[in-house]
């Protein structure tokens, strides 16, 4: 806070502040400022503080000192224009405006034309020289500030001024002239009154003060709230006020109102980008009265004005050394700057602009670094539709990740691995999916499910993959026994049936909709080389980006893969490793009938005859994996899901030996898997026996892993490859649990090293999922080569959430409430996962200094996240192949102090 003879200032003036005054004078205040300060031509004003709104939301009333300092501005003010505010003969009139921090568009008051009354709409009329004008803009002050000062409903002066239209038949405001909008404001007036019981205020400066006050009221108003909680803006930050002296577009062919940008804001091209509005306010352009004209038309229409337009934006864009966002009004051939911003603009516009700029001297390549962002980039890798064409919408679910999707639909994961094998493009359509259902996730377009949210199991692989998925289609009924689904409009779709899913809208077509691919992606894949002259302008500046973001940053960048094609695609994606190999997934298929022989096993000679049997399978899977990232690391997670999991379900068992019995008895075979799976049925699985726990208790499971991983590495060893293998134990909750696995495990690794007469270094280590492991991660480093942070189940074990079961529930109503500002599976909860991993990383460190520290959870890919982890010092973060990039540019955001959203 700034003090004058020791008291605290309020207010400044424009000619007072700058840019960079964003948190006492608001986004608005702080570039009016800038601007005047650069000599453009602003309408004088001045701002009130947002220390004055926080004083006012506080304390019930605004700070005692402050009329007064308002009082000196506003004379001020009145000196510079020569006029009085609302004086009859030729008033000043102001505009009172919001002005946050953070940009909050559309969730704050504006009262225009402050200082009208019935006096003084006389003197407008006589110094504008048109009654209409004058009566309008009274018209207009007594609607807004009756809506924000006074909270009327905003509807009672729609209604009052459409009927005025009505009777004179008309629907345009237009029509109506002065005599018309003289009977509309007595109806205003007279609204006024029957609200509050009062005439509308003619003092002006009682008008100005409460509409300082109404904006102050407004930072609390449900809209701003639910706004700021979306966006994760502080509730404590408050709004600056803006009072600044009125200009007026709509005085005649000469005036006029526009919005400019200095380049292109959808694909970063270079050029003057805008609309102008002749004879009209900046909200007729808003509400869309009359088209617009391109802004290169003003340059017909006034040359001079057009011409110091041009070279006031370029002079603020090079200024600001970014697109700038620009909003002016020409009142009878003179220019005003009414505000300027650094402009929104697309994930492909942030690019393609942060790498001119480089080229044009104005930033350096670490700057282009920090002005995008990893989500923008997600952005520019899924494919998207064109347009809706000849489709029919049938409804719209949770748009869970983000792409286009084209396909027949069909209703099981056996059909889908069909269709695709024949060279159909499918969309898997289910109530759930499960982690049965992954062989058909992989061969569908995209995913489309009735049940779930944005953490169900088929946004979170979908997501992992790339896949597009809608989740959540709850106005859908999904009958997969007879193979369609029922619209709510009562269309069918029958398997086999064309239909599009939209996962950036959540939308879902009859029919195909048109898609392009994405030619960034296809960059990634090694199909565009970003120097051939088959690269546009979009896909060198990724490059451009990326290249600089990896030479920066300190973070390795590793990825989730459990298959030689995810691998590959994850190398090409510039992932330096696997992370997270997830041995599960390796035993589904026709995999499930050896697991369940080893299941069923009677005795020692039946359970090892089942894994060796399970033994080859999983060398050859890991050997392919160990090639497709030859010469990296590749962390390979022993068997974790409990495993009834590779089971059928015991309600379906269940019916299926109820109905043969009916028939005559079940066979023998059936009847031991009902058996099993009752044996293995747990209250809550997430807690019961998996992990590691499985390793202690199934005799040879884990030493048939690790010896195929041994043998693998030894035959690509063998081949001339380099293979480097980790093997990562699951749900350690104690070191002794670990010190047992790691036994047998080293056993294994040199009876296979010794038997090939190859020696294979493999490093041992475990994945930090259970808050017990990270509290005690000093004792469990003692006998773990690395941790990894396997935030998925930490996340869930921390705050006592299963997120199968938890987020269709409730998580939308904790983010209603703001309890959540975001899901703790989208983005890592620091102050309380985060500080168990803190705690793991402190510890472990302090008791192993070169112990090796990763992520493997899904947060890894997260951008919010990825900054966390390069400040909390781990290694690396592992994520899904399709987010490798978005980590990457993070991790040297991260490095470079880069925020965590682009421009």
């Amino acid at each position: 806070m700034g003090s004058v003879d020791g008291t605290t200032t309020w207010v400044y003036d424009f000619s007072e502040g700058s840019r960079h005054q964003k948190d006492l004078l608001g986004g608005k205040g702080a570039n009016l400022a800038e601007m005047t300060n650069l000599g453009l031509p602003v309408p004088p004003g001045f701002t009130i503080t947002t220390d004055a709104c926080r004083y006012y939301l506080e304390h019930g009333t605004t700070p005692p000192d402050l009329a007064d300092q308002v009082t000196e501005h506003l004379t001020a003010l009145e000196k510079a224009m020569g006029k009085m505010l609302g004086d009859p003969g030729d008033p000043l009139l102001v505009s009172v405006r919001s002005g946050a921090a953070a940009s909050m568009p559309g969730m704050m008051e504006t009262v225009l034309n402050v200082g009208l009354n019935d006096d003084s709409v006389q003197g407008l009329a006589a110094q504008s020289g048109s009654d209409r004008f004058a009566w309008d803009s009274y018209r207009r002050l007594i609607q807004m500030f009756g809506k924000t000062v006074l909270d009327i409903d905003g509807e009672a002066f729609e209604d009052a001024l459409d009927e005025a239209k009505r009777e004179q038949g008309t629907d345009l405001d237009l029509d109506l002239d002065a005599d018309h909008l003289r009977d509309v404001v007595d109806r205003f007036k007279a609204i006024v009154r029957d609200s509050t019981g009062r005439d509308f205020p003619q003092d002006p400066r009682e008008q100005m003060d409460l509409a300082i006050n109404a904006v102050f009221d407004s930072w609390n108003s449900p809209r701003a709230i639910l706004y700021r909680r979306r966006e994760r803006i502080p509730g404590d930050a408050g709004t600056a006020v803006n009072v600044c002296s009125m200009v007026f577009g709509n005085l005649g062919a000469d005036s006029g109102t526009g919005v400019a940008f200095t380049r292109d804001p959808g694909s970063g091209a270079q050029g003057v980008y805008g609309d102008y509005l002749q004879n009209a306010q900046g909200e007729d352009v808003v509400a869309g009265i009359r088209n617009t004209v391109p802004l290169t038309d003003l340059q017909r229409i006034d040359a001079a004005v057009y011409d110091e337009l041009v070279e006031t934006m370029a002079r603020l864009e090079s200024h600001y050394r970014d697109l700038c966002d620009i909003e002016f009004t020409v009142e009878r051939g003179k220019l005003w700057m009414l505000q300027t911003r650094v402009g929104k603009r697309t994930a492909a516009a942030a690019f393609v602009i942060a790498t001119q700029l480089v080229d044009e001297g104005l930033i350096d390549m670490d700057e282009a670094v920090r002005r995008v962002s990893g989500d923008q980039l997600a952005q520019l890798m899924f494919p998207r539709f064109t347009s809706s064409g000849d489709a029919r919408q049938l409804t719209q679910g949770m748009n869970a990740s983000p792409g286009a999707a084209v396909g027949r639909a069909v209703f099981s994961s056996e059909e889908a691995v069909r269709w695709a094998d024949r060279g159909e493009r499918v969309v898997l359509v289910r109530r759930e999916t499960n982690p049965d259902d992954l062989s058909g996730m992989i061969a569908a377009q995209g995913v489309l499910t009735s049940r779930g949210g944005k953490t169900s199991h088929a946004a979170v692989v979908a997501r992992g993959m790339g896949k597009t998925c809608v989740c959540g289609a709850e106005e859908l009924q999904v009958d997969t026994k007879n193979r369609r689904f029922t619209a709510p409009d009562g269309a069918v779709v029958a398997e086999g049936d064309v239909i599009s899913i939209d996962g950036s809208t959540g939308r879902v077509w009859l029919g195909e909709v048109p898609v392009e691919d994405s030619a960034v992606v296809r960059y990634f894949e090694g199909e565009i080389d970003p120097g051939s002259a088959d690269a546009d302008d979009l896909v060198r500046s990724v490059h451009r980006v990326l290249t600089h973001a990896d030479g920066q940053r300190r973070l390795g960048v590793r990825a989730n893969a459990d298959t030689p094609e995810d691998a590959a695609r994850a190398r090409r994606f510039g992932a330096r490793g696997i992370g997270l190999c997830r041995t599960e997934h390796m035993f589904l298929g026709d995999r499930r009938q050896l697991v369940e022989r080893l299941i069923l096993a009677d005795g020692d000679d039946e359970r090892q005859g089942a894994l060796d049997a399970l033994e080859p399978l999983q060398k050859q899977d890991f050997l392919e994996i160990f090639e497709a990232m030859d010469g990296m690391p590749v962390t390979v997670r022993l068997l974790d899901p409990p495993l009834h999991e590779f089971l059928p379900d015991l309600t379906e068992l269940s019916v299926r030996v109820a109905v043969a019995e009916a028939k005559g008895g079940a066979d023998e075979g059936t009847l031991r898997l009902l058996a099993a799976v009752q044996r293995l049925h747990e209250q809550n699985p997430m807690l019961g026996l998996r992990g590691v726990r499985l390793g202690l208790v199934v005799p040879g499971l884990f030493a048939m892993q690790v010896r195929a991983i041994a043998e693998a590495a030894c035959e690509r060893r063998r081949a001339g490859g380099d293979p480097r293998p980790e093997i990562m134990i699951p749900l350690v909750g104690a070191v002794q649990e670990l010190e047992a696995i790691r036994e047998e495990s080293e056993r294994v690794l040199a009876q296979v090293c010794a038997d090939e007469g190859i020696d294979v270094r493999a490093l041992i280590g475990t994945m930090i999922e259970v808050p017990r492991a990270a509290l005690t991660a000093d004792q469990i480093a003692g006998s773990a080569e690395f941790f990894s942070f396997g935030t998925n189940d930490l996340t869930q074990m921390t705050w006592g959430f299963s997120r199968d079961d938890v987020e269709a529930a409730f998580f939308h109503a904790y983010l209603d409430k703001g309890i959540f500002g975001v899901s703790p599976f989208e983005s890592l909860d620091r102050p309380g996962v985060g500080r168990l991993v803190e705690i793991g990383v402190e510890r472990g460190r302090a008791a192993r200094p070169d112990l090796k520290l990763g992520v493997c959870g899904e947060h890894g890919g997260d951008p919010d996240s990825v900054h966390f982890f390069h400040e909390v010092g781990l290694d690396y973060v592992s994520c899904s192949p399709f987010r490798v990039p978005i980590a990457r540019l993070e991790a040297g955001r991260a490095a470079l102090g880069g925020g965590l959203s682009g421009s």
